[in-house]
């Protein structure tokens, strides 16, 4: 089975998904007139203005939107993610990580202005996503419930898996614990929340973690601080390497591309069409406003945490070593803590890992909820995916790191290409959305949105 995957994989990810993602970003990047860069300074005015709160009558703020979609980016893919890609591609990989992001940022800008532009109101606010696009923006139904299956399974199911399985690792890392017993813990948590309606044990988790998040980047904070003679050499081994200008352990020029690619858009999620689900629910004034946070949270999870996970890698010792390394992806990163700071640190990933994680596990369960609600509103059918995700809970703990990494690159890949074309198509409403915005900001500074301002008006709702 395992072969099969990684057959399907290379062929996705060596030719389709490389040459399509970088595309598609550069594409977004000068039909948006470099968003991403010029309107830097808007993300963060934007992110707390009052004037994108309206009177915040119903949905959620946009401040709340970007920390629910940062939550579910932030976890496995900083931590344990960024470690594979490093181990398998060298250190050329973080560069392309970083060129994944920057273009990305762009998509990420579209997806999420869509989302906004195409939202519905339901009983807590608004709701939206690609499915919701597809259907309502480029009038294919039929296309909405194929992504909507591809994320409930690539979420729901796969993406949890590995939420589990980096929990399984981190665990065996520092504790020396058995897989079975905590997989049964996880799965009894998972469901006590997804079947009992119980909050409390989530509210607690989203308390803590901005926490953890918080402590993680101090601790990558003192490291860089104590070895900041040493950045250099570090920034001067990444660009050789990206290029295959050097080899290092056999980090080559293609792994480091694949895997810089396959690790940056799983930790950042931009073009991938999750975050757009996240982004509808809020209530700003102008849809581009929950474009632009939506950009800086891309930023925030690549260019900031990645990038410290991956400098504390290559600082804890010679490349050759992390590279043919028996440690699998999580562990890698808790041994450069360890190296660092000694064997609490370690440990201290392992509690932040299982905290990012689980909750990762619960976001994830409601983007497959929210997609199987619009493919059809039924009891029964919501009991069986439920049933589903505690059991693919069960197997990601269990099961080795290389089958659930493979399936996740899988069902990621078709979901994102699905994604990728209904944005490409739906480009130029997001671009009247854009222009619309900067007009109103340089004339009035007054940036209310209405749906006669774009091209193409059908389908549009809430505006």
């Amino acid at each position: 089975m395992l072969d099969i995957i990684n057959s399907m994989n290379n062929v996705l990810w060596s030719y389709v998904l490389i040459i399509v993602l970088l595309s598609i970003g550069l594409y977004f990047t000068i039909k948006m007139k470099f968003v991403q860069f010029r309107l830097f300074g808007d993300m963060f005015r934007v992110l707390f203005e009052k004037d994108s709160y309206k009177k915040q009558k119903k949905g959620t703020t946009p401040f709340q939107a970007f920390t629910i979609s940062t939550a579910s980016r932030i976890g496995t893919g900083n931590l344990g993610g960024v470690a594979i890609a490093i181990a398998m591609g060298g250190p050329g990989a973080v560069f392309w990580m970083w060129i994944i992001s920057l273009l990305g940022a762009a998509t990420s800008f579209v997806e999420s202005t869509l989302a906004q532009v195409y939202k519905v109101p339901d009983k807590d606010g608004f709701r939206g996503g690609p499915a919701y696009y597809m259907e309502r923006g480029l009038k294919n139904r039929k296309l909405g419930v194929a992504f909507a299956i591809a994320i409930t399974f690539t979420y729901g199911l796969v993406f949890n898996s590995v939420q589990s399985n980096t929990i399984g690792l981190a665990f065996e890392e520092s504790f020396n614990m058995s897989k079975w017993p905590l997989a049964i813990v996880l799965a009894i948590m998972t469901a006590i929340i997804i079947f009992g309606g119980i909050k409390r044990i989530a509210s607690v988790t989203q308390l803590i973690v901005p926490i953890m998040a918080l402590l993680y980047l101090l601790l990558a904070f003192i490291i860089l601080i104590v070895n900041f003679s040493e950045l250099p050499a570090l920034f001067t081994m990444i660009f050789e390497n990206a290029f295959g200008i050097r080899q290092i352990a056999g980090g080559g020029f293609g792994a480091a591309i694949m895997m810089g690619i396959k690790r940056g858009l799983f930790s950042n999620e931009a073009g991938m069409g999750s975050a757009p689900n996240a982004a509808a629910t809020a209530e700003v004034s102008h849809p581009a406003k929950q474009g632009l946070i939506q950009t800086l949270g891309v930023f925030v999870d690549t260019v900031v945490i990645c990038s410290a996970t991956a400098f504390i890698i290559m600082l804890a010792g010679d490349p050759s070593e992390y590279m043919h390394s028996d440690l699998q992806g999580i562990q890698l990163t808790q041994n450069a803590f360890a190296t660092h700071f000694g064997d609490w640190a370690g440990i201290f990933i392992a509690v932040a890992i299982f905290l990012f994680a689980f909750s990762s596990v619960v976001g994830n369960y409601y983007y497959g909820e929210t997609n199987l609600q619009f493919i059809k509103d039924n009891k029964n059918h919501l009991t069986i995916y439920r049933i589903a995700v505690v059991a693919m809970v069960i197997f990601g703990t269990v099961a080795k790191m290389e089958l659930v990494w493979a399936l996740a690159d899988l069902s990621m890949a078709i979901m994102a290409l699905i994604n990728l074309y209904a944005i490409f198509r739906l480009s130029n409403v997001a671009k009247d959305v854009l222009l619309d915005y900067l007009r109103k900001r340089k004339e009035k500074d007054e940036t209310t949105f209405s749906k006669e301002e774009v091209r193409q008006k059908q389908g549009i709702e809430m505006w």
